[in-house]
């Protein structure tokens, strides 16, 4: 998927990669996750397995792309299913506490099904991907597609506005 997002006077152009947590992309590594400015880790609040596999492919996307200083590279939390709050297995303070021991990673509950916080999560990491890329990259031109790599660790591939 491509998102368009105007920061300033400048347009930029997303290109969102949705792995769906799905294992025939594990052998992709680094070219797959190659020239990401940012990763959106995604996690279905229904399905408390989700969120612990979090830390996982937050690991497998730093070893394959191999930022200069992982530590602050930009990650984004997603629990989607947020409508369905009658069935959310993950609790607020385990979220909170994941994101504090991980730089005060920003956390959105969302609903793709009932685009709820979409918009406001990809304005968040597009922002956090245009600091990042002018900041590491000299020649940075606005123009050029950044890379953002979703990975969501849900057996169902919807993503950014599908239906779950």
């Amino acid at each position: 998927m491509t998102k368009n997002i105007q920061k300033g006077d400048d347009t930029l152009q997303l290109q969102i990669w949705d792995t769906a947590g799905t294992e025939r992309y594990n052998s992709m590594g680094q070219n797959f996750y190659r020239n990401s400015e940012a990763c959106v880790l995604v996690f279905d609040l229904t399905v408390k397995d989700t969120f612990l596999n979090i830390d996982n492919w937050r690991k497998e996307f730093l070893a394959a792309l191999n930022p200069k200083e992982p530590e602050t590279f930009p990650f984004v939390l997603v629990g989607n299913k947020s409508d369905m709050k009658d069935d959310i297995k993950v609790t607020n303070e385990e979220i909170d506490t994941y994101c504090k021991e991980h730089n005060n990673m920003p956390y959105f509950a969302t609903s793709a099904k009932e685009d709820i916080n979409l918009e406001e999560t990809f304005n968040k990491v597009a922002d956090m991907a245009y600091e990042r890329n002018s900041k590491t990259n000299e020649n940075f031109v606005p123009e050029k597609p950044m890379y953002l790599k979703v990975t969501q660790d849900n057996k169902k591939k919807k993503c950014c506005g599908g239906k779950n």
